[in-house]
């Protein structure tokens, strides 16, 4: 199976200039814990997560509103192709210790989303090529508290 089999076409961003409050509103209406942070071109710079706007909030004290995307996103985005399979997507996922990895097109665009859910959910719903030990393991991964998550390196 192929991440384009079951991700998430044209999913929620932000960009780096909006405010975490506009990036929480978001994450609210549309039930998602993570948003791509795009440029003017639509490529992948960034993640931002609802973890890393609660802790900007708490270290830095300041209003939601009054804070940029840019001030709480992740440094360095780790990405997959739509024609990946879904086991170069786990072991990502497994590596980096990541729920979910932007999908990015041949010219480094958004295209689409990926997550941990979406293989649990496949699976559940009869994916074959979806391993429980496989999926288990990638679960494991991402929740150890010991990390050997890899260093991230920029958009793949």
């Amino acid at each position: 199976m192929k991440v384009k089999d079951l991700m998430t076409q044209n999913p929620f961003c932000v960009s780096s200039d909006q405010s975490l409050n506009d990036a929480t509103q978001l994450m609210w209406e549309h039930n998602c814990g993570s948003v791509p942070v795009v440029n003017a071109e639509n490529h992948v710079v960034a993640m931002l997560t609802d973890r890393d706007i609660a802790m900007s909030a708490y270290i830095t004290g300041n209003r939601l509103a009054d804070t940029p995307v840019s001030s709480a996103q992740s440094g360095q985005v780790v990405s997959c192709k739509p024609d990946n399979d879904l086991s170069t997507v786990e072991e990502l996922m497994q590596l980096h210790q990541l729920h979910r990895i932007p999908v990015v097109g041949d010219n480094h665009e958004l295209v689409g989303i990926v997550s941990l859910n979406d293989l649990a959910v496949a699976y559940k719903s009869g994916a074959k090529s979806i391993k429980p030990k496989d999926l288990c393991d990638t679960l494991s991964a991402i929740c150890s508290t010991v990390s050997n998550a890899m260093p991230m390196r920029g958009v793949a």
